[in-house]
């Protein structure tokens, strides 16, 4: 029943979602793509698995981000789950920053992200993959009594070629009570279905489709860093923009070891408002 609250409440949130476009192609994977200064956009990602061994859930993502600078992007995170047969709680927030040190467009761009993370224990959002995180963070039992405050900043690369995107993410976090650092990565691949504009309106023309793929895991922690008892995820992303309004992506994510959720879908909408601050700038 929890899930289907919160299935409801996505979809609301997806019908009052109509009229946005896309910033990010990727669901885990960032590219140097920032937000215009003055815009304001609004994401909902919902990710929902049924795990081996557990119960399936259902995670909701309310991303808030502000284009602050050309080369500023600051972005609120408020995120919630649902557990079939346990709980629907509010899980807790993040605050995140992305810095473009150059400007101008380069054969690799790099970006410096930095987030502080005020979440619980019974948070699934899995927006990343890191240190040894796995199947049995999303197993557990719902419990929100421990509290985690984490430092978490990326390096993050990226590219433009004929049109594909090339991105790549070298993902550090640090868990603020005294644990070790924990790494992670995340690889992304995309490309629109066509390059140029058709001569007239249309909703479901190749321009408006772009496809694409991620990988993403941990790569352990500063004491056993590598790939051993980490776990591994691939996924392909289908977008789509519709005509002034939302954009729309989906994502079937495969796990690719025992660690991993073995099947979880992602589904995100995206909501962009144009110079909604613009008297500041």
């Amino acid at each position: 029943m929890a899930v289907l609250r919160s299935t409801l409440s996505f979809c609301v949130l997806l019908l009052f979602a109509l009229s946005l476009r896309a910033q990010e192609t990727y669901f885990v994977t960032y590219s140097h793509q920032l937000e215009e200064p003055g815009n304001f956009e609004i994401e909902n990602k919902t990710i929902g698995g049924t795990p081996a061994g557990g119960n399936g859930f259902l995670s909701n993502t309310l991303e808030l981000e502000y284009g602050a600078k050309a080369w500023w992007t600051t972005e609120l995170y408020l995120s919630g789950q649902s557990t079939v047969d346990e709980a629907t709680v509010f899980t807790g927030w993040r605050w995140e920053n992305r810095f473009r040190p150059l400007m101008r467009e380069h054969w690799i761009n790099p970006v410096i992200y930095v987030e502080f993370e005020n979440v619980n224990s019974a948070d699934k959002s899995l927006l990343e993959i890191e240190g040894h995180d796995g199947i049995d963070d999303v197993t557990e039992r719902t419990d929100r009594s421990e509290r985690k405050h984490e430092l978490e900043t990326k390096l993050i690369l990226s590219s433009n070629f004929k049109g594909w995107n090339l991105s790549e993410n070298l993902i550090m976090t640090k868990n603020l009570s005294n644990e070790p650092w924990e790494f992670g990565y995340a690889v992304g691949l995309s490309r629109p279905l066509a390059l140029t504009a058709s001569s007239s309106p249309c909703s479901f023309c190749r321009e408006r489709f772009a496809l694409g793929g991620e990988m993403y895991g941990g790569l352990g922690d500063r004491y056993s860093a590598g790939l051993h008892d980490t776990s591994q995820y691939f996924a392909p992303i289908v977008q789509w923009a519709v005509p002034n309004g939302p954009t729309v992506k989906i994502s079937p994510t495969f796990g690719l070891n025992d660690k991993s959720v073995g099947f979880m879908m992602r589904l995100g909408v995206s909501y962009e408002l144009g110079q909604v601050f613009h008297r500041s700038h």
